[in-house]
């Protein structure tokens, strides 16, 4: 039986619109799919870099959720 497992690339625009594309593996194979325009891609390596290349190209999202930016103290 084979794992399938998923996870997403987040990324925010300068209109504050959440664009994600997921990430897909199935055994060996990646398959990445942008859930805002439909373009989807096999990606046997560095998926979720190309899955952010396609937000930042596609859709100028580029604000990371998981960027906390600047600590202050």
């Amino acid at each position: 039986m084979m794992e399938i497992s998923t996870s997403k690339v987040s990324r925010w625009d300068q209109h504050g619109r959440e664009h994600v594309v997921r990430v897909r593996r199935t055994g060996v194979q990646r398959t990445i799919r942008c859930d805002t325009c439909g373009w989807r891609k096999g990606a046997q390596f560095l998926p979720w870099l190309k899955a952010a290349e396609h937000l930042a190209e596609a859709h100028q999202a580029t604000v990371d959720p998981s960027d906390s930016g600047p600590q202050q103290r």
